[in-house]
């Protein structure tokens, strides 16, 4: 039995793409191994949102070769969507595949492999309006298994290369989705993530078909589910009805991702993105106002071209202001293909590191201030594994908050309740209860 180990960049759409592609290998004979080193074949699942994650990829696959010579490299992915010359010239690649045939991979690999024929399988993205769902289960050990609802995105981003990597939007049937939440919550998974590239359009282009909030209704009457938490959905996508139905039903996770990138009008013009300051304010407003304990995150993208001083007070000032918990903070990274790649203005190195600096700081002050109100208090929360990275002794809350439980190793996957003890800048403690 061949044996096989995935390595895995980006976003969380990549990561259930990996839990896919374990799932089908598995399923046809192979088995995973955690170890590199004693696969037959090594997979990479890249990413290329940013230059430096390009560079990762790189390095990564001259490391995974060298540690083993042996196996077979094969990478796949956006990088692999997008640029599969460069990474077929890397020594030891065997073979590079487009997104389109990733989840054809056990095919590709029970056929004989001729070097002759070229290293590159890549052929256009679908423009079906249909996603197929594959089965998601093999989480590679992680507690929460993540559901890709929907792939592809029809968004105009002016620096953003996830459409061309992604193809046009797409949406699995809404029948498959319920049968494989059903099946995860039924196998004993406490906490199912809902993800997608662009999830807020889940449905949207097929006349009569179930938008998001349907199926979210249709969701929490699935028996046995224990918490389902939403992945990052688009501000002008997040209707209010799903804030008032997890703000509602004890089955939702009290906690929204929701990317701005920037809270300057200027900037959000240039980046073509569909919303002002005023409007993401009011959204911000309305689900504390719904949810007064919710975990509230964003991502921000620093040092568009031509941002100024003031543009940047006004996106630190939004911040500042608002009841975000925590950010995810990105550099610009100007993508060849993108209406941004062009665009005049790039902001100095030196600067654009200050910047970053200073929107960290606030992120970092936030979330402590975020996590001390809570402490003496009491939170859901779902008990993790090691491979989601904090160890065995650790907790997520309901709101998005990692709690360490002091000398105890909590058996992963449980829901518990945590009295929250003492907030460190670094850290957060807690009690169980009830064990």
């Amino acid at each position: 039995m061949s044996k096989f180990s995935v390595c895995t960049f980006g976003c969380r759409c990549n990561q259930a793409d990996s839990a896919a592609m374990r799932e089908s290998l598995c399923r046809h004979a192979m088995s995973e191994t955690e170890n590199h080193r004693d696969a037959d074949i090594v997979i990479v699942n890249t990413c290329t949102v940013t230059h430096r994650t390009d560079q990762q990829v790189r390095q990564a696959v001259r490391h995974l070769h060298r540690q083993n010579p042996t196996a077979r490299l094969i990478i796949t992915g956006c990088y692999a969507q997008r640029d599969p010359v460069a990474l077929a010239a890397i020594p030891g690649v065997d073979l590079v595949i487009g997104n389109a045939e990733r989840d054809h991979l056990h095919e590709i690999l029970e056929r004989s492999f001729d070097p002759s024929q070229g290293k590159i399988i890549r052929t256009p993205l679908s423009r079906d309006l249909d996603y197929v769902l594959l089965p998601m289960g093999n989480t590679g050990g992680k507690t929460r298994p993540l559901v890709k609802l929907q792939d592809g995105c029809d968004a105009c981003c002016s620096y953003c290369i996830v459409p061309q990597v992604r193809g046009p939007g797409r949406s699995a049937n809404s029948e498959n989705v319920l049968a494989e939440i059903r099946s995860l919550a039924e196998a004993g998974f406490q906490e199912i993530v809902l993800t997608g590239v662009n999830l807020g359009t889940f449905g949207r282009r097929i006349k009569g078909r179930m938008h998001l909030i349907d199926l979210l209704r249709r969701i929490i009457e699935i028996p046995q589910l224990g918490r389902v938490r939403l992945s990052s959905i688009e501000p002008m996508l997040l209707e209010r009805s799903i804030i008032a139905l997890a703000a509602e039903s004890p089955i939702f996770a009290h906690h929204f991702h929701i990317p701005i990138q920037s809270g300057s009008d200027g900037i959000l013009r240039r980046m073509r993105r569909p919303y002002t300051s005023a409007r993401i304010r009011e959204l911000f407003r309305s689900i504390q106002n719904a949810i007064p304990d919710v975990g509230l995150g964003t991502d921000i993208l620093v040092g568009f071209p031509g941002e100024t001083e003031e543009d940047f007070a006004q996106t630190c000032e939004l911040i500042q202001s608002s009841p975000l918990t925590y950010l995810h903070v990105f550099p610009f990274s100007p993508r060849e293909g993108t209406e941004a790649y062009l665009l005049p203005g790039r902001i100095p190195s030196q600067l654009m590191k200050q910047r970053l600096g200073a929107i960290l700081e606030i992120s970092r002050s936030k979330n402590l201030a975020f996590r001390q109100q809570f402490v003496g208090k009491v939170l859901p929360a779902i008990t993790l594994a090691k491979e989601e990275d904090l160890g065995t002794s650790v907790a997520l809350t309901t709101n998005y908050i990692h709690v360490r439980v002091r000398d105890l190793a909590i058996p992963p996957n449980r829901l518990v309740d945590i009295r929250i003890e003492d907030v460190q800048p670094a850290a957060t403690y807690g009690t169980v209860l009830g064990i």
